[in-house]
C-alpha cells in the first residue's frame, strides 16, 4: 500500500538490484569521472545550502529521474564533464579542446556547476565518454535529457541524434545507430541561450538583475541518463481518474504502431490486485475501481501500477508506475458562491508561491534530500497546496508533492514583453501580438510541459499566465488547455489581464488581502498577497539590496503580521475567496519576504503559530 508515510516504495521495484546495477555501471565508465573528480572544483556562492556540503561527484542526483514510469535498468550520466566556451552556431569538431571542467546537473551560472559564468549568450559545448553496459548491448539504447536551458544539439560518437527546444520539458533520442561496436563513446552537447530574447519561455530569470528577476539559468539543468528497449516499447503513460464513474483509464504511448501488440494493466494495493486490464497497442484501457480510496492532502493515497507490453505473448516492455483517483472541479453552491472541489467537495486551496530557487544551485536542488525539504515544510506549516511559479521541476519533485498530499498549481514559464496591465477591472485594452515564432514557442513548450505532468494526481491547475507577462490571445490560451486536458482547472492568468474564460478569476493584491472583483461562476481566488520581508543578515544573497512588500525587525513581528492577514482573508472567503496563495516559502535571491532564509538554515516565524492559523483557513470550507 502506498500511503503519506511510505516515500520510499514508489515505484516497487528491487532497490537493492539497481544499486547494485549502478555501482557496476560506473565501475565500467572510462575514469574520466574519477580523474576530473580531481580537477572540477566547485564555486564559492554568495550563499550556500547545507546539502551543497554533501555532494558527491560520483553520485549526483542518483535517483530514477522518471517515478511515474520506471523500468529496472538505467544509467545515471550525471557527474564531472568536460566544457569549453563556444560561439555561436558553431559545428562539431572532434578536435575540440576542452579547458573547463562542469558538474552536470548545475546551471552553468550556478557555484555547484563549478563554472558560475554569466554572459547574455552563452554558447558551450558539453562533453563526456563512457562505455556501455553489456547488460544493455544488443537493445536500443535511449539518452534522455530532463531538461536543457534552451537549446541542445547531441552527438553521439561525431554523429548528430538530435537537437531540441525548449528549457523546461524533457526530450530524449534513440542513439543505437550512432554508438560503435565497443569501447568508449563520446557524447558531445552544444547548448545556446539567449536569455531575454523575444520568443524564449523563462520564467525569472534576467540579464539584468533587480527585485524579482534572478540569475539566468543555462545549459543542462536536470538529469542525464540512459536506458536500454526493445524496438518498440512505452514512450509515455497517461492515467485519467474518473470517480464519478469508478474507472481509470490508462493509455500507452508506445514507440511503433504495431497493430499485434497489446497493452496489459495491472494496478494493485498493498501486493493485493484491485483491478487488471488490457487492449491492442494504441486503445486505451478501462478499469473499474470499486470502493476506490480516494487522493487528497490529508491521504495521499496511491495505487501501485504495472504496464506491460507484449507481442505475440512475448513481453518486450514492463513498466512500473502508480496512479491515484481524484477529481477536481468547481461547482457553485447554495450560497451562489463558487468553489474548487477536491472529490465532489469544496476545498480551499491555500499555500505558498514556491519559485523554487537554490543559491548553490539555482534552478537545480544539491540533492534529492534538499528537493522533497521544501515540499516537507510545506506540509509543516500546514497548507495544503503550493502554486509552482513559473517554473517546471523535474519529475521526482511532482512526485514527492503526490507522496505527500499537496495540491500543486502550475505555472507556464512566461516570456517575451506584456500588454499593458489592468488588473483590478475586466481588461478594455489592447493584447500583445506575438510574432509567429514566439507563439509557437509558447504553445510547444506548454503542450509539453502539460503532457509531462498530466499523469501527476497532484497537478489541480493549470496556469498559462502570470500577471500580464507576455499574455496573449488569453480566451484562446484558456479554451485550448482546458480542450487539451480536461480533468483539470485552468486559472488563465494569476493576477494577469482578466477575461470571462477558464475556471477561475485570480487576484493579487500586495500585502493585505483583498477583494476587489468576484465572479459568481468561476471559483474567486487570491492567488498572490503577503510578502512580510525580514533581513537576517548572515543569510543574505545581497546584503545592501534587499527587499519585501513590507519589512519587520525579527519573526515574532512577521509572525504577528502573517497572522493578521489570514485573519483578514479567513474573513473574505465566505465574500467568495476559495484559494490564497502566500508570497512566498524562501527567500529568493534580493528578496526576503519567505517563511525560510535563502539557504534554508533559518525558520523566519513561529512554525506551530504559523500552521495553527494555516489550518483554519485549509478547513475553512469543511
Amino acid at each position: 500500500m502506498r500511503g503519506e508515510h511510505d516515500l520510499a516504495s514508489i515505484p516497487k521495484i528491487t532497490f537493492m538490484k539497481i544499486k547494485h546495477m549502478i555501482a557496476a555501471n560506473l565501475l565500467l565508465l572510462t575514469g574520466i569521472q574519477a580523474a576530473n573528480a580531481v580537477e572540477w572544483q566547485m564555486k564559492q556562492g554568495p550563499m550556500m545550502t547545507p546539502w551543497s556540503e554533501t555532494i558527491d561527484v560520483n553520485n549526483i542526483l542518483g535517483e530514477y529521474p522518471r517515478p511515474q514510469m520506471e523500468r529496472e535498468e538505467w544509467l545515471n550520466l550525471n557527474g564531472v564533464w568536460d566544457l569549453r566556451k563556444a560561439v555561436e552556431g558553431e559545428a562539431y569538431q572532434a578536435g575540440f579542446t576542452y579547458d573547463k571542467k562542469i558538474l552536470v546537473p548545475f546551471p552553468i551560472e550556478s557555484a555547484l556547476s563549478g563554472i558560475m559564468e554569466e554572459s547574455d549568450n552563452q554558447c558551450y559545448w558539453y562533453r563526456r565518454t563512457l562505455t556501455i553496459p553489456e547488460s544493455m548491448k544488443g537493445k536500443n539504447i535511449l539518452l534522455h535529457f530532463d531538461a536543457v536551458d534552451w537549446e541542445a544539439t547531441v552527438y553521439v560518437n561525431g554523429k548528430k541524434v538530435g537537437s531540441h527546444t525548449g528549457g523546461y520539458d524533457p526530450f530524449y533520442f534513440d542513439i543505437t545507430s550512432a554508438l560503435t561496436d565497443g569501447g568508449e563513446q563520446e557524447i558531445a552537447v552544444y547548448i545556446h541561450d539567449n536569455t531575454g530574447a523575444e520568443g524564449q519561455p523563462k520564467g525569472k530569470q534576467a540579464l539584468n538583475k533587480w527585485g524579482c528577476w534572478y540569475t539566468p539559468v543555462s545549459g543542462i539543468w536536470q538529469t542525464v541518463w540512459m536506458e536500454p528497449v526493445s524496438a518498440n516499447h512505452i514512450t509515455r503513460l497517461k492515467t485519467t481518474p474518473d470517480i464519478d464513474k469508478k474507472i481509470l483509464t490508462v493509455e500507452a504511448h508506445t514507440a511503433t504502431g504495431n497493430p499485434s501488440a497489446v497493452v496489459s494493466v495491472v494496478v494493485s494495493e498493498g501486493g493485493k490486485v484491485v483491478a487488471t486490464g488490457k487492449a491492442m497497442q494504441g486503445q486505451p484501457v478501462q478499469l473499474a475501481i470499486e470502493n476506490a480510496r480516494l487522493w487528497s492532502p490529508e491521504n495521499p493515497f496511491l495505487y501501485d501500477m504495472k504496464v506491460t507490453l507484449t507481442d505475440n505473448g512475448k513481453v518486450i516492455d514492463e513498466v512500473n508506475s502508480y496512479a491515484a483517483m481524484r477529481k477536481y472541479s468547481i461547482r457553485q453552491g447554495a450560497d451562489g458562491i463558487t468553489r474548487l472541489q477536491l472529490n465532489n467537495r469544496n476545498v480551499f486551496h491555500f499555500g505558498p508561491l514556491d519559485q523554487g530557487w537554490w543559491p548553490d544551485g539555482l534552478y537545480t536542488a544539491p540533492t534529492d534530500e534538499a528537493l522533497v525539504y521544501d515540499i516537507k515544510k510545506v506540509k509543516d506549516f500546514g497548507y495544503n497546496m503550493i502554486r509552482k511559479h513559473v517554473k517546471v521541476e523535474p519529475a521526482r519533485w511532482y512526485t514527492h508533492c503526490d507522496k505527500l498530499g499537496v495540491i500543486v498549481w502550475q505555472d507556464m514559464p512566461n516570456g517575451d514583453r506584456g500588454p499593458e496591465w489592468q488588473s483590478r477591472q475586466y481588461f478594455k485594452g489592447v493584447e500583445m501580438v506575438h510574432s509567429a515564432e514566439s507563439e509557437a514557442n509558447y504553445r510547444r513548450e506548454w503542450k509539453e510541459i502539460i503532457d509531462l505532468l498530466y499523469s501527476n494526481p497532484c497537478v489541480g491547475v493549470w496556469v498559462p499566465f502570470n500577471e500580464c507577462w507576455g499574455q496573449f490571445k488569453t480566451p484562446d490560451i484558456a479554451a485550448w488547455t482546458k480542450a487539451y486536458d480536461p480533468s483539470r482547472l485552468v486559472n488563465p492568468a494569476s493576477g494577469g489581464n482578466h477575461y470571462t474564460c477558464g475556471d477561475i478569476l485570480d487576484l493579487h493584491n500586495y500585502p493585505d488581502p483583498d477583494l476587489y472583483l468576484y465572479d459568481p461562476m468561476r471559483a474567486t481566488v487570491l492567488g498572490e498577497y503577503g510578502g512580510i520581508g525580514l533581513v537576517m543578515k548572515d543569510h543574505l544573497w545581497m546584503p545592501d539590496r534587499n527587499w519585501g512588500y513590507v519589512k519587520f525587525n525579527n519573526p515574532e513581528e512577521v509572525t504577528t503580521e502573517y497572522i493578521k492577514y489570514a485573519e483578514h482573508l479567513l474573513q473574505l472567503i465566505p465574500r467568495g475567496f476559495s484559494a490564497g496563495v502566500y508570497t512566498q516559502i524562501t527567500d529568493v535571491e534580493g528578496e526576503v519576504n519567505g517563511l525560510m532564509t535563502y539557504d534554508r538554515k533559518e525558520i523566519k516565524v513561529n512554525e506551530k503559530k504559523i500552521r495553527e492559523m494555516n489550518q483554519k483557513i485549509c478547513n475553512s470550507l469543511k
